[in-house]
């Protein structure tokens, strides 16, 4: 829940805006003395919006602070509401983030202020990452800030942001070390170490086993084989002990989720000590060892065999076993809009910052790579190689990396997503990222030629046979349908637009209007509202999107339109 505390007129009506915005996100604090609501909204919030000065909202926050761990993020907005200024827990209570939620909400002139350090510079912060960190944190951070070797020792690849080049780099002596690991370690002075989510714990257990049994006995399994509880990611069991309080609260403890499946699924897994006790009772020769298997997925390796909790005063009543998970890698699939900065999506930001590896055409490349982060590892090639560019992020986001694969426009239309998704299999993790595409991009400058059913064809027959192509504008001129042409036209292809026209020109009036736009929202641009019988080809190229018009639509006012029925309203 995010406070909202205001202390003028100015302030509450901004902060009734962010209210409006976010629905049952927020709380209004606005009875009684500033002061004391700033000490509820800390005391019930995970994030603070304070709409007074920054002096004021120190010395009321100081009385308050309990620690970087458990402060809430905070946020001052000045009275004019042209800064966003992240005051309190940038990382850890996700202030720096919501500062740029609040300035883009309140609008053009509201300026996000954040002054962490590793932010400024865009060097990912370790307590930034998402996994807990223990250790010198603020050594190891100053030195990747101060450009400082830094010896990186992981036990596998994991799909984490890009660092840079000076962490990891290999011959350099250093006592400043960063590893990644779910083993326990002795760290010096200037070590710290990240925990992966790598862990999962499977739990058998009879009714009524407590809590603590249950927490006692992960833990002393866990400690037995040198292994941090930070690391694991989830509890897992039976179906048939999905609701057990004991185990419930155990994950609950531990904040992680209880996995459960079903019993045929545990008594189809290869596990080294089957049992006819829980085969006798819920119907699978193994519940620790096969669900901790389950849960971590393909690959994944048995740590600490079963074992049984041992109270001095009782039969055990719990079983516990641990499994590693093999890390898996993250393809983002990343459209890039038609080419403006102010197109491209606040998600696609987010991907190109979470990459450690982007692959893309190098021109495509080169409009994005201001944003990635230093270290940020580039293999971009030239054109015509798109098999090859699914083949390579595929290949890296299986070595376990985050991968970001880049194309113009929406991922998913006539760009990357296609050939990529069809060489990935289940082994990595996806993420599509919708991008503004050309078609959409043209007909916003257009007006409104896309109001009703709409196809888009392209015209390339590299990889699809012209007379498959014919076909489908054939059926789209015959179902009067509007049709926005990709790759119209090219130095080797130049027949293919005026055959196209030719087939719609047998369903459409002479005047059907035509758009043609090149270089939407990039250096260049034109926009030309025509007609079917007056378009000409040679004014076309591949950088030119082609819009033609079905029987309803017009020319007006300059604009063209395509009414949202077929029967103009009056």
């Amino acid at each position: 829940m995010i406070g909202l505390v205001a202390a003028t007129a100015a302030g509450s009506a901004a902060a009734q805006r962010l209210a409006d915005a976010w629905p049952g996100r927020t709380r209004r604090y606005d009875e009684g003395p500033v002061r004391t609501a700033v000490a509820r909204a800390f005391a019930d919030c995970d994030q603070l919006v304070c709409f007074l000065a920054t002096g004021a909202a120190v010395r009321l926050l100081a009385p308050l602070l309990r620690g970087k761990a458990a402060d809430p993020g905070v946020v001052c907005v000045d009275e004019a509401g042209r800064f966003a200024v992240a005051l309190l827990g940038g990382h850890g209570g996700g202030a720096n983030d919501l500062a740029a939620e609040v300035a883009d909400l309140l609008g053009d002139g509201c300026t996000p202020v954040v002054t962490t350090a590793t932010d400024a510079v865009g060097v990912p912060g370790l307590d930034s990452v998402g996994w807990p960190v223990e250790g010198a944190v603020a050594a190891v951070t100053r030195t990747v800030l101060d450009g400082g070797p830094v010896a990186l020792r992981a036990d596998a690849t994991w799909p984490l942001p890009a660092l840079p080049p000076h962490v990891g780099v290999r011959g350099v002596a250093t006592d400043v070390r960063l590893y990644v690991t779910d083993r326990r370690l002795p760290l010096a002075a200037r070590e710290a170490v990240l925990r992966p989510p790598s862990l999962v714990v499977g739990v058998g257990a009879s009714r009524g086993a407590g809590a603590d049994e249950v927490l006692g006995l992960v833990r002393d399994a866990l400690d037995g084989a040198g292994l941090s509880p930070r690391s694991v990611a989830a509890l897992a069991t039976v179906d048939a002990k999905a609701g057990e309080p004991g185990l419930l609260a155990a994950a609950d403890r531990l904040g992680v989720p209880l996995r459960t499946f079903p019993a045929a699924e545990l008594a189809a897994v290869d596990v080294p000590t089957p049992s006819a006790a829980p085969l006798a009772a819920v119907g699978t020769p193994s519940v620790a060892e096969a669900a901790a298997l389950t849960a971590a997925g393909p690959g994944a390796e048995l740590l600490v065999r079963k074992r049984k909790s041992a109270p001095a005063d009782r039969p055990a009543m719990a079983t516990c076993a641990v499994a590693r998970r093999r890390p898996r890698g993250r393809l983002a699939v990343v459209g890039l809009g038609p080419g403006a900065r102010d197109l491209l999506t606040p998600r696609a930001r987010t991907e190109l910052r979470r990459a450690s590896v982007v692959v893309g055409l190098d021109q495509y490349v080169a409009q994005i790579r201001d944003l990635l982060r230093p270290g940020t590892r580039v293999l971009a090639s030239g054109l015509g190689a798109e098999e090859e560019r699914a083949r390579t992020a595929v290949a890296e986001a299986r070595a376990g990396h985050a991968v970001a694969l880049v194309g113009s426009g929406d991922a998913g239309v006539y760009a990357m997503a296609s050939p990529a998704l069809a060489e990935a299999g289940a082994d990595i993790d996806v993420a599509g990222v919708p991008g503004v595409t050309a078609a959409l991009a043209a007909a916003a400058l257009l007006g409104a030629p896309l109001g009703h059913d709409h196809v888009s064809v392209s015209l390339s027959d590299l990889h699809t046979p012209w007379e498959v192509i014919e076909r489908r504008v054939r059926a789209a001129a015959e179902a009067d349908l509007v049709v926005t042409f990709y790759n119209p036209r090219s130095r080797a292809r130049r027949r293919q637009l005026p055959e196209a026209l030719a087939l719609l020109a047998k369903h459409r009036e002479p005047g059907t209007p035509v758009g043609v736009v090149r270089n939407a929202s990039r250096p260049g641009e034109h926009v030309l509202l025509t007609t079917l019988a007056e378009l000409d080809p040679e004014t076309v190229d591949m950088m030119t999107v082609v819009t033609v018009g079905n029987s309803a639509t017009r020319e007006i006012a300059g604009r063209m339109v395509t009414p949202r029925g077929y029967r103009w309203q009056t």
